[in-house]
């Protein structure tokens, strides 16, 4: 199938992210989205299968698809996802007009032959490797490949992974700070083996949690080792105190699973889910939880979602958190408020959300101001762990 006409740029579209917060000034483009549809607008419109990889909050796809373009986006956000669809739906598209997949879908249900490959450079330079990767069995000879990034995200290990995995590469001129890939596929190069996922154990004297094996997808936070932050929040995680340890426990933002796994050691009988945003995440937190418990001995829910969304008001007793505090390149603590007012709905009277974070993030004001109360439960000279209870 043949675009219809050359990509509108994001400027002359009607795009936001999601969730949408009148607060945040943030635009769901920047300039290297810009520079690719730029490109593909002065040059021979994009025909075939188009596959698009990485698109934040769904200004490539939805420019692509305006023009008429067959596209499968993957991505491993589900918010960007869901940016994606919405941002479709204002631009006179529907989310049937496009194929929108996960990361961790399989390669062959949505890529079949891939006539042209649009990436959008993520942050995570595993999650890159990996999904070139999997995406290099359904590039041809005669694929396009064309990738964008900002300066700063653009590196020489960004290029040695395009070559390794996909052949010869080449860069633009920088434009506002962005720049572009060209990659010609090399389909008889010798390709290494992909190392994902990756598995190592849990150091001792972290509480319950000691010794057990940790899965990480690529792009997962902290996907080699234990983070300092969680490492230092492991050994003061609460055990419920309903009876023999039953009620639900909500792992909330639930990386590779770590935090969830120690909880559900520690209360056998309780109900676990975990949460994350990443399909990478939840997927780890899953395969983590599984090299655990084998089938059939434990159940756990595992939900890629927009924080507590989804969780009925009043029916989890405690929610363990580990916030982030960036969104891409910007630094900001609307996605924790935002964890944190859906962990108040959602916990019943008396519930607790616990929550680890650096001291300088000042979460103790916002939960008292949310809650009404926050006590330090542990602190060092780096990171603070804290309650707050649902009155």
């Amino acid at each position: 199938m043949t675009v219809g006409g050359a990509p509108a740029l994001p400027g002359d579209l009607e795009l936001t992210r999601f969730p949408q917060d009148p607060q945040e000034q943030l635009r769901a483009w920047d300039a290297a989205d810009e520079y690719l549809l730029r490109h593909l607008g002065e040059g021979a419109a994009p025909t075939g299968r188009v596959v698009v990889f990485g698109d934040r909050w769904g200004a490539i796809t939805t420019s692509l698809a305006a023009a008429g373009a067959q596209v499968t986006q993957i991505s491993d956000s589900f918010l960007g996802q869901r940016a994606t669809a919405e941002n479709l739906a204002r631009n006179g598209k529907s989310r049937s007009d496009v194929t929108l997949a996960t990361t961790v879908e399989n390669v062959e249900n949505v890529a079949a032959a891939i006539d042209v490959l649009l990436v959008r450079v993520p942050k995570s330079l595993a999650l890159l490797e990996d999904q070139l990767a999997r995406l290099q069995p359904f590039v041809g000879a005669g694929t396009r490949i064309v990738a964008a990034g900002m300066v700063t995200e653009i590196h020489t290990s960004t290029l040695q992974a395009f070559e390794r995995i996909l052949g010869p590469t080449r860069t633009s001129l920088a434009v506002r700070k962005a720049r572009l890939i060209f990659c010609e596929p090399d389909v008889e190069m010798a390709r290494p083996e992909n190392p994902w996922p990756l598995t190592y154990r849990l150091p001792e004297g972290i509480g319950v949690a000691s010794g057990h094996p940790v899965v990480n997808h690529a792009g997962t936070f902290s996907a080699d080792h234990l983070d300092i932050g969680t490492r230092f929040f492991l050994p003061h995680l609460p055990s419920l105190a309903t009876g023999s340890g039953a009620g639900r426990i909500v792992d909330l933002g639930c990386g590779n699973g770590v935090v969830g796994l120690a909880a559900a050691l520690a209360n056998p009988s309780a109900a676990l889910a975990f949460v994350d945003e990443s399909h990478q995440a939840v997927a780890s937190a899953r395969a983590t939880f599984e090299a655990t418990f084998a089938p059939g001995t434990r159940e756990a829910e595992f939900r890629a979602a927009d924080g507590m969304a989804g969780f009925e008001p009043g029916s989890v007793d405690l929610v363990l958190n580990n916030p982030p505090f960036h969104s891409h390149q910007a630094t900001t603590d609307a996605t924790a408020w935002r964890m944190f007012t859906g962990a108040r709905t959602a916990l019943r009277r008396d519930g607790e959300l616990w929550v680890v974070g650096n001291r300088h993030l000042g979460y103790h004001a916002k939960l008292k101001r949310l809650f009404g109360n926050c006590d330090v439960m542990a602190s060092n000279p780096k990171f603070v762990v804290l309650r707050a209870v649902r009155r």
